[in-house]
């Protein structure tokens, strides 16, 4: 590769990297511990112009293309075995306009460090629940979060993006310019382009949220579980809660007597710091383990589970969107997800409704609006000689699952393996997604995805 290396280097201002370069491991590295591949050449990217000239110098050379955002893919598709690694994460711009309540962000910033530069206005964009997300892929996959119930998916308040199109064209996407490849980002992954900027529309969230847990034994999941469903099918808006089967963590919070023991978690938001009080019925389920409402920084909530999902482990996932939360549904759901092989795994049902159902389902590339609850599974570990272990019982409990479940399922949750699911991912708009790829990337040169391939 010393020949690539020489020549895409003299055609960027960006750092070009090769195996065994101060960097290189660093650049490649991904979220998900299973996947160790390595790029011939990578490409650290300080703006758009370096970015054009990756693109260009990948297709002129017939090179396989991966791009890297924040690198938070349970699929790892972001970074390919050979090739060409466009690396955006040196890409952190943030332009915050309070007025007009938008903000311009650049490919590598992670939710974290947007979060922190918004809330200096009392403002925030639809973000993810972990803040060690990149803001890039969450957005392109649909991205659902804590005040989506509110305010929408993040790709319902993408405004516009600057885009390198496959042919090395700098284009705007937006409502008025290039509307079709504007309907095919939003949602669409990164099949169609690397986004070097998006514009993203901000709301007003208080520097205070409302936010806790109800934790109960496991032997009680049922109707814990019973309860929940009930109380987020009359939820208002402002609300979410997700209930999660997870281990008791070894820590002061949690008497001794529970530490490691599986647990049901409802983890509880409002954007209304005073509103504890809707909160009641949810922390008078039973004998809770732990039980805590308060106003809590809407920083400090949206980091909370970073300790939890640390890059450098093992990851399986596996997910459904639910037609119902039904009685059988439950009980299904308990009766396989007691074991949780995997030191580190979790799942957990998330509820639907409020803004993200009231957009069309072809609206946006991101069909799944209608979904009343969800399914993810997170098995997470680090000794490889456990690998078959544990996947194989996250598959058997999605499996299990099955018959409770839309078809459909959020393409940022799907695994290495589940390309066969892309064209439920996009149910109604698959067709058109493929469409669109022929005309805006007709060679597949952004395949290290979970792919749209052209259509003929």
């Amino acid at each position: 590769m010393t020949k690539h290396n020489r020549e895409l280097g003299a055609r960027t201002s960006g750092v070009v990297l090769t195996p065994g370069d101060r960097g290189y491991d660093e650049a490649r590295s991904v979220f998900n511990a299973r996947f160790d591949r390595h790029p011939d050449l990578v490409l650290c990217c300080r703006d758009t112009g370096d970015v054009k000239t990756g693109v260009d110098y990948a297709r002129e050379s017939s090179l396989l293309l991966s791009v890297k955002g924040g690198g938070h893919s349970y699929a790892a598709n972001t970074i390919g075995d050979g090739g060409l690694l466009l690396d955006l994460s040196p890409m952190k711009q943030i332009e915050v306009d309070p007025g007009a309540r938008t903000v311009r962000v650049g490919p590598g910033v992670r939710w974290r460090e947007l979060d922190a530069r918004t809330q200096e206005h009392g403002l925030a964009a639809v973000g993810g629940t972990v803040s060690t997300v990149g803001v890039a892929g969450f957005t392109l996959g649909g991205g659902n979060g804590y005040l989506s119930r509110k305010h929408g998916m993040a790709v319902d308040n993408l405004l516009a993006a600057e885009v390198v199109t496959a042919d090395g064209r700098i284009v705007r996407a937006s409502e008025e310019e290039n509307a079709d490849l504007f309907w095919a980002l939003r949602g669409g992954s990164g099949n169609f382009g690397v986004v070097t900027s998006f514009e993203l529309a901000l709301h007003e969230v208080r520097p205070e949220v409302l936010a806790g847990q109800a934790v109960y034994r496991f032997s009680d999941a049922a109707r814990v579980l019973r309860s929940y469903r009930e109380f987020m099918n009359n939820a208002p808006d402002e609300v979410q809660c997700y209930a999660f089967v997870l281990k008791v963590p070894p820590i002061p919070e949690f008497p001794e007597e529970f530490h490691g023991q599986v647990a049901v978690d409802l983890v509880m938001f409002h954007t209304d710091p005073g509103a504890a009080g809707g909160f009641q019925p949810l922390l008078e389920l039973g004998e809770e383990i732990l039980a805590y409402v308060a106003p809590q920084p809407y920083v400090e909530v949206q980091r909370a589970f970073d300790a939890a999902l640390p890059a450098g482990r093992r990851w399986e996932s596996r997910s459904h969107d639910l037609a119902a939360l039904s009685d059988a549904a439950i009980d299904t759901f308990t009766k396989h997800i007691g074991e949780l092989p995997g030191a580190f795994t979790v799942a957990y049902i998330g509820a639907g409704g409020g803004a993200v159902g009231r957009v069309a389902p072809t609206a946006t590339a991101f069909p799944h609006r209608l979904a009343p609850f969800s399914l993810h599974i997170m098995a997470g570990w680090t000794d490889s000689g456990e690998d078959d272990l544990v996947t194989g019982w996250a598959r058997r409990v999605h499996e299990a699952m099955g018959p409770y479940a839309t078809g459909g399922v959020y393409v940022n949750l799907l695994g290495t393996d589940e390309q066969d699911r892309v064209p439920a991912a996009y149910g109604p708009n698959f067709e058109r997604l493929a469409a669109l790829k022929a005309r805006w990337d007709p060679g597949n040169l952004f395949r290290m995805n979970h792919n749209v391939a052209p259509a003929p």
